[in-house]
């Protein structure tokens, strides 16, 4: 099993839940989150002052998937979060040790 994790741009997100869910990927969970990497923030003029936003506000989805599917997963992201203008975000892949579902004790595979 893996984990994905994908730092999106906001406006993104409901096309990446669509080709999330063309592919047949259905659970996940979905984060705000602010951070930077190589945008290094943007200015902005409020009041006729000009100000630094340090932290641009983002989207984090993790999703769990059997590890034979994780190509697919990456594809359908990368394509529906891509814009091609830097801040477009990130993919990280993880691998996981177990899951277990709270409610039935179900393990691995069956708990996803």
């Amino acid at each position: 099993m893996k984990k994905i994790e994908a730092i999106i741009k906001p406006f993104k997100l409901d096309d990446v839940r669509q080709a999330l869910n063309d592919i047949g990927i259905q659970g996940m969970t979905i984060t705000e989150v602010k951070g930077y990497g190589r945008q290094k923030g943007h200015k902005e003029i409020y009041r006729g002052a000009e100000y630094l936003v340090d932290f641009m506000p983002k989207i984090k989805l993790e999703i769990v998937i059997p590890a034979e599917r994780t190509d697919e997963v990456i594809d359908a992201v990368r394509g529906a979060a891509n814009t091609g203008k830097i801040g477009d975000g990130k993919i990280f892949v993880i691998p996981l040790e177990r899951v277990i579902r709270v409610r039935t004790g179900e393990a691995d595979g069956e708990a996803i």
